[in-house]
């Protein structure tokens, strides 16, 4: 099973195109020079146009250690 659809792919494409050509902005207006963000950007407007994207992927939240959980607890 594919992981992204046709449009998302073309949506892509039209986006590498435009940092190519120097015309791709980011949200604050600035020209777009990283490969990776063009492709982010990219995928962000095939998600809202309602192509098949997996979504964002989020930061994990931070746990505490067993040994300071241990320490707080023995005393």
């Amino acid at each position: 099973m594919t992981k992204y659809g046709k449009k998302a792919g073309e949506k892509v494409e039209e986006t590498m195109h435009e940092m190519k050509r120097g015309t791709l902005r980011s949200g604050s207006g600035k020209k777009v020079k990283s490969r990776k963000q063009a492709i982010a950007i990219g995928l962000s407007e095939a998600r809202k146009a309602g192509g098949k994207v997996p979504a964002k992927k989020t930061a994990g939240r931070k746990r505490t250690s067993k040994r300071t959980a241990k320490k707080s607890s023995s005393k």
